[in-house]
């Protein structure tokens, strides 16, 4: 039995918008397509996840229309513990505007709706968490509450201070972050990526379509000798849209993580579970579950073997 994953921040309605080139200031683009979808980072995660057969709970504030369009229905379908949800009566559910550019390029307008109560709320305490962006102090808070974490500090690290973004950096055993958010993390948190590498016990950084880079201390005797690096191909589909993919990859790195496959093969699983949601428009429309994801692990990654962990 794999241990469950608390996941914590944003419950979102998504609106994805499609232009062939990105407005400047002052000016106008039409769009080419405008979709309605459910998403929010960590609804993302905790539901491709549980599509994959871990055992997970979300974390996260919702409003008093999360009931009424039927996104309580939709999470608990795939089978994501809804028991630990903060319901914000006076408030709707946060809104992700999502503009797509003909080269795959994204800019993101967040309103945060329910969420921005997040700060004002005590955090559980959990054996592991996978923090997903969110409001800094509930962040901050919610690292020292956990036994193990994961953090994903995503595009609210624009919102972030120093000393909060220190204190989840000091109590985070696993960091995502693509190649923007990792200078933008180093830049905030005063400390170097040298430094962080010493810091945190492994750093996953995502490049797109050039697949990621995996980091992993290497500790002797309880101390930190030096760090592996280990490069990890994109698994490569037709795209019909990039959002959701990062959260798919880190569904299926920690799915795999905690029922205790090696870090170099949670990250091919991770690319895999990404090259599932790419395929379709909308973060979950088209979760893979463990065997899916398995038959097309093998096709890209056949020199190794899911079968070694139960």
């Amino acid at each position: 039995m794999s241990q469950r994953i608390s996941v914590t921040g944003h419950t979102s309605v998504d609106y994805l918008l499609s232009v062939e080139e990105m407005a400047g200031p002052n000016a106008s683009s039409p769009l080419s397509d405008c979709r309605e979808y459910f998403g929010g980072g960590a609804a993302n995660v905790a539901a491709a996840i549980a599509c994959l057969g871990g055992d997970v709970e979300l974390i996260s504030p919702v409003g008093s229309d999360f009931s009424q369009i039927g996104y309580d229905k939709e999470l608990m379908k795939f089978g994501v513990d809804l028991s630990k949800l903060y319901h914000i009566p006076d408030r709707s559910l946060s809104k992700a505007f999502i503009i797509t550019d003909g080269h795959s390029n994204q800019t993101t307008y967040f309103y945060w709706g329910a969420a921005a109560k997040l700060c004002d709320v005590t955090p559980p305490r959990v054996p592991f968490v996978h923090m997903v962006t969110a409001d800094c102090l509930f962040n901050a808070k919610m690292s020292q509450a956990a036994d193990f974490v994961s953090f994903d500090p995503g595009q609210d690290l624009v919102t972030y201070q120093k000393e909060p973004l220190n204190t989840i950096l000091e109590n985070t055993d696993i960091l995502f972050a693509n190649r923007h958010e990792i200078h933008l993390v180093t830049e905030i948190s005063g400390r170097s990526f040298d430094e962080l590498q010493n810091l945190i016990g492994m750093i996953i950084i995502t490049f797109d379509k050039e697949g990621s880079i995996l980091y992993e201390n290497e500790i002797i005797d309880g101390r930190c000798v030096g760090t592996n690096e280990t490069k990890i191909k994109a698994v490569l589909a037709e795209s019909a849209d990039p959002t959701g993919a990062g959260d798919a990859y880190k569904a299926g790195f920690l799915t795999a993580f905690v029922r205790g496959y090696p870090p170099e093969i949670c990250c091919q699983i991770g690319s895999v579970v990404a090259s599932f949601v790419v395929e379709k428009v909308g973060c979950q429309t088209n979760l893979p579950d463990w065997n899916k994801m398995a038959k097309r692990y093998s096709i890209h990654f056949p020199a190794s073997d899911l079968k070694q962990v139960p």
